[in-house]
Parts: C-alpha cells; structure tokens; sequence
C-alpha cells in the first residue's frame, strides 16, 4: 500500500515538473532564472554571423539589436552548420530557445548546439 502511495506521488510531481517546464519565459525574465534550463521566446530583433568571433559566432539578439538586447542565443563555429544560416532566416520571427540560461557581461543568453533547441513559437489556440 505504502510503495503505491509512494508512486502516486512521483506520478504527480513528475506531471508537475513538466507542466512549469512547459511554460516559457519573456526575454526580460531571462535573467531572474540564470542557471536554469528553460525555454525564452521572443522576437529576434536582429541575427548576425561574425566571423570574427571564436571562429565564428551566430548571435541572435531579442527584443532590440545589440548592445541593447535583453536575451540573446548563440551558435558557435562548431555547431553552425547543423543550423544553416540562422542569421539569413531567424530575424524578425518570433522563436523559442531552449537550454541552460548563463550571464555574460550581465546579460542572459543560452548556447545552442542542437537545432531542436531552436523552434518557432506556436500560435495560441
């Protein structure tokens, strides 16, 4: 009786834990979960590639463009080409990224490596 009530429970909480990880955050709440895993939607106010950056970076800033940007994703040299040209296709859409939330220079951003981290925001019902 004991271990159903027990499974019961883990069912419930387990049901729990997906449902407040279904829920997406605004690109202005980003920072208040720094160090969570979480998924941020917004607008992509601007995409670029630089060259330059670590062999090539693709950042795609929400909200407004850089240096003002309240969220950004990032796609390292390594992982780019599993995402085709992001930085052609990804401005202006409203997206979703999914991964863990970290601060640089006081901004949150989430690295992408795998494309399913990426998604366009699905229409309300």
């Amino acid at each position: 009786m004991r271990a159903r009530r027990v499974l019961a429970m883990s069912v419930a909480l387990a049901g729990w834990a997906v449902a407040a990880q279904a829920e997406s955050l605004t690109p202005d709440q980003a920072a208040q979960h720094a160090g969570e895993t979480a998924t941020v939607c917004g607008v992509v106010a601007a995409a670029k590639f630089a060259a330059q950056v670590r062999g090539g970076t693709t950042f795609l800033d929400f909200d407004k463009p850089y240096p003002n940007s309240t969220f950004s994703a990032l796609i390292f040299a390594s992982d780019r080409a599993k995402f085709g040209a992001p930085e052609k296709t990804a401005q202006g859409k409203d997206l979703c990224v999914t991964g863990k939330i970290e601060m640089y220079q006081g901004k949150p951003q989430i690295v992408l490596k795998d494309p399913k981290q990426l998604a366009e925001k699905a229409a309300p019902h």
